[in-house]
């Protein structure tokens, strides 16, 4: 299996959040995190940085933020030039859908969870 290295934007420390629970099932299946949300923390003994971090080498964004949060973040996450962007439910967004698909990066409406029970991330 290929480490993808994964970006969530959205990460928070409270296991009843989505975004935690994706971090904790990208690690058991051998991904790599990085982890940014809108307050500073700790998951697994991982920083959650908030604000745009400089990055190198992201496969995945997978987005846990609704779509007004989210257009701060498009020149960034386009910038980081990933191979696709995950719009997990109720993340949905046409407009940056489409920014994404313009510049060569898959955008995908999808559940980061079900793509890795399913062996589909």
């Amino acid at each position: 299996m290929q480490n993808k290295k994964t970006l969530i934007i959205g990460a928070s420390p409270k296991p009843e959040r989505y975004s935690y629970k994706a971090h904790r099932m990208l690690q058991s299946h051998g991904h790599d995190t990085v982890l940014v949300g809108s307050r500073p923390g700790e998951l697994d003994g991982k920083t959650i940085q908030t604000g745009e971090p400089k990055l190198d080498d992201i496969h995945t964004v997978t987005l846990y933020v609704n779509p007004q949060i989210q257009e701060k973040y498009y020149p960034y996450i386009l910038n980081l030039k990933p191979q696709r962007v995950i719009f997990n439910p109720g993340t949905e967004n046409d407009a940056f859908y489409h920014q994404c698909n313009q510049a060569g990066i898959e955008a995908i409406e999808a559940c980061t969870l079900v793509l890795l029970s399913t062996n589909q991330f």
